[in-house]
């Protein structure tokens, strides 16, 4: 089963980018965050990969972060929720909008994605309350007070995104002050957004 990919970006979609690993190409699925923080073509990129096995395919859904690929298999133990309508939801919300979602049982939010209902969103919050406390620990939202908990500079949130960013050709070593002082002055962004909002930073010179 494939868990990580690493090759050269030859094609890319808002749904579906091609991933070329030693003259092999991988169609990888992803969420439109995972889409909008991608380098341009024929660019390194490295994607933690979700294989999903049916009997008339396998299909690979790729993440900038290990932190969205759990929340993606979480979203897929939900009953009526399978790989599609989950990358649906990804792109529908942030993996930080969406666990607070969950934590604030808010149904409204969760039933505006495209393809969620109210019975859907209904379980989602009974099925996914309990088990997204753990994650949320991880990208540093607290299940009791439902805001952004102050970090460490080694948190796996910093690593998450200098882990991506390093994927898609930048030196850990020389954006990492940059990247540490970004992180701390906004908290409240989800992994996606930082990422997505320090490639715009980094671009500035």
């Amino acid at each position: 089963m494939i868990a990580w990919l690493n090759g050269t970006l030859i094609h890319k979609t808002p749904q579906m980018i091609i991933l070329d690993v030693n003259n092999v190409g991988y169609q990888v699925q992803t969420s439109l965050p995972t889409f909008y923080a991608l380098p341009e073509i024929k660019t390194s990129v490295s994607l933690y990969i979700y294989t999903h096995v049916r009997e008339d395919a396998i299909l690979l859904f790729g993440f900038l972060t290990q932190a969205d690929r759990e929340l993606f298999t979480l979203l897929l133990g939900v009953s009526g929720i399978g790989p599609k309508l989950a990358i649906t939801i990804l792109s529908g919300l942030s993996s930080h909008e969406l666990i607070k979602a969950v934590q604030q049982e808010d149904l409204a939010k969760l039933s505006s994605i495209s393809g969620i209902g109210k019975k859907t969103a209904g379980r989602m919050l009974l099925e996914l309350k309990e088990k997204i406390n753990s994650l949320a620990l991880e990208i540093k939202i607290s299940p009791l007070s439902l805001s952004v908990e102050p970090f460490e500079p080694r948190s796996s949130r910093l690593d998450d995104v200098l882990s991506a960013l390093v994927n898609l050709g930048y030196n850990r070593l020389t954006i990492r002050p940059k990247i540490e002082n970004f992180i701390r002055t906004n908290p409240e962004l989800s992994v996606e957004g930082l990422i997505k909002e320090s490639l715009k930073l980094l671009g500035q010179g």
